[in-house]
């Protein structure tokens, strides 16, 4: 497929760079030179038929000087009357000379005037184009009735039948090839549309906005949203000219999106050198918190990888703030220009200051994702630390995947453990909804049945001692607001 579309586009003009209305120009203007010297050839071996030869001969030099001009010129729009009008004055003598209404060449312009209607670039100038073309039938009619010795007849009348066969024939496949190529590059234009939609929005999001031009807001009973925010940024981008500095930021958000992509998550927007992104939505699920994470390890992963080959280098490097919030949220778009999809909430702000209260090169979670996430992950308690505008909040710092839990010894790879008590997460969430104390109990009990005897001992502390002094107290603390 990649092999023809750069013949495609060599040929007719690039899909990125050229307009729908310059490709098609292109294209039927090339179509009609390649046609009507094709055309020119099928008369030169037969007498006296040196007029058809030369009008097909011309007309396709015409055409071919169009399209150059067209695709190396790009001086499309002001080509529009000089291309029709060469139609009109090709097809009008073809027809002259070749028997009038009782020949083939009369069916050319249905063929010419689908062209006109598919280049014309406003209905005013498609409108006239149809006056023109009716104009040229209507004298054509009239000398056919008044002076019909203007017209050149068969010279064998027997050749009628295969001339008006063969024409009308491949007027048909040449109309047909015509249709074919606007539905095409139509199709090619709606691709490019759609996949430029959702680049700025979900998939689902952007279908109800083409059905209805609109996004009704959607309220998420738990979502997990993650900030991260360079620290020491303004200080490096003093040092880095703007094509640095954009090539550099460029790099760390291409790969956080890859990130995002590979774990789930929905890139929500970037604000300067902040990047934030959020789980659970457009497509509600219980297992976000345990997604941010994960994305949020690759994330620190990365960043630690970019200031070692820094560092070697001698180069000036960016540490990362990362935060994480789990919690209900509305989201959707707003506003009749330039759509964005977006997310609001308690939640969207406490994310944030989980970010700007977090510790460079650590993931700094909220109390409500440790809940989530403590029979996977360890954590170190941070303490209740001040967060701007909100009063003192639990914080956690994100360690590593617990270690029976974790494919290598650092704590970054899930193993088959744990993916199939991820598995259960979701399972167990749509069950229990805002019961933490059967959530605890059944992820502990999920643990036991897919870990061997020898190993009870060790994985059920490390899940959280919290969990099972919940289970011995019997206390919870409700964060699930409804079951999703």
């Amino acid at each position: 497929m990649k092999p023809f579309i750069k013949i495609f586009e060599a040929v007719f003009g690039s899909l990125k760079q050229d307009s729908l209305e310059h490709r098609l120009f292109n294209t039927l203007s090339f179509f009609n030179a390649i046609t009507n010297f094709g055309g020119a050839f099928n008369y030169l071996d037969l007498p006296n038929e040196w007029a058809l030869f030369s009008l097909h001969l011309i007309s396709s030099l015409l055409f071919i000087i169009f399209y150059l001009f067209s695709r190396f010129r790009s001086i499309y729009h002001s080509l529009y009357w000089p291309f029709v009008l060469t139609m009109l004055v090709f097809l009008f003598s073809n027809v002259l000379i070749n028997a009038g209404s009782m020949g083939g060449a009369i069916f050319y312009f249905i063929a010419a005037i689908v062209i006109a209607s598919i280049l014309a670039r406003s209905a005013w100038q498609a409108v006239l184009t149809y006056v023109i073309f009716m104009g040229f039938i209507g004298v054509l009619y009239a000398i056919e009735m008044y002076r019909p010795e203007w017209i050149r007849p068969y010279a064998n009348p027997a050749d009628r039948p295969y001339d008006v066969f063969g024409n009308f024939m491949f007027m048909l496949i040449f109309t047909a090839a015509i249709v074919q190529v606007l539905t095409r590059n139509l199709h090619l234009e709606r691709r490019k549309s759609d996949n430029l939609l959702l680049n700025i929005m979900p998939a689902s999001i952007a279908d109800e906005l083409k059905k209805h031009d609109r996004v009704r807001p959607v309220t998420y009973d738990l979502a997990s949203v993650l900030f991260t925010d360079f620290v020491g940024f303004t200080g490096i981008a003093e040092r880095l000219n703007a094509e640095e500095l954009l090539r550099e930021l460029d790099a760390c958000f291409s790969r956080f999106d890859n990130i995002m992509q590979e774990h789930g998550m929905e890139k929500i927007k970037t604000i300067g050198d902040a990047y934030m992104a959020a789980g659970g939505l457009p497509d509600a699920n219980r297992t976000n918190p345990v997604d941010a994470v994960l994305a949020g390890l690759e994330i620190r992963d990365f960043m630690a990888a970019m200031r070692a080959a820094k560092q070697n280098a001698g180069q000036p490097y960016w540490e990362l703030r990362l935060g994480i919030h789990s919690g209900p949220l509305m989201a959707g778009v707003i506003g009749h220009q330039k759509f964005a999809y977006d997310v609001w909430g308690d939640t969207v702000n406490t994310a944030s200051r989980m970010e700007s209260s977090g510790v460079a090169g650590e993931i700094n979670v909220s109390s409500a994702t440790y809940d989530y996430i403590k029979h996977f992950f360890a954590c170190e308690y941070r303490g209740k630390i001040q967060a701007k505008n909100k009063g003192a909040i639990d914080m956690f710092l994100v360690q590593r995947i617990l270690p029976d839990l974790s494919a290598d010894a650092a704590g970054t790879q899930p193993n088959e453990q744990f993916r199939e008590r991820y598995r259960k997460l979701g399972q167990v969430a749509s069950v229990v909804g805002s019961n933490f104390f059967l959530l605890d109990l059944l992820l502990i009990s999920s643990t036991l049945l897919i870990c061997s005897p020898a190993s009870e001992q060790k994985i059920i502390p490390a899940s959280n001692p919290v969990a099972l002094e919940r289970v011995r107290s019997r206390t919870y603390a409700p964060v699930y607001s409804a079951a999703g």
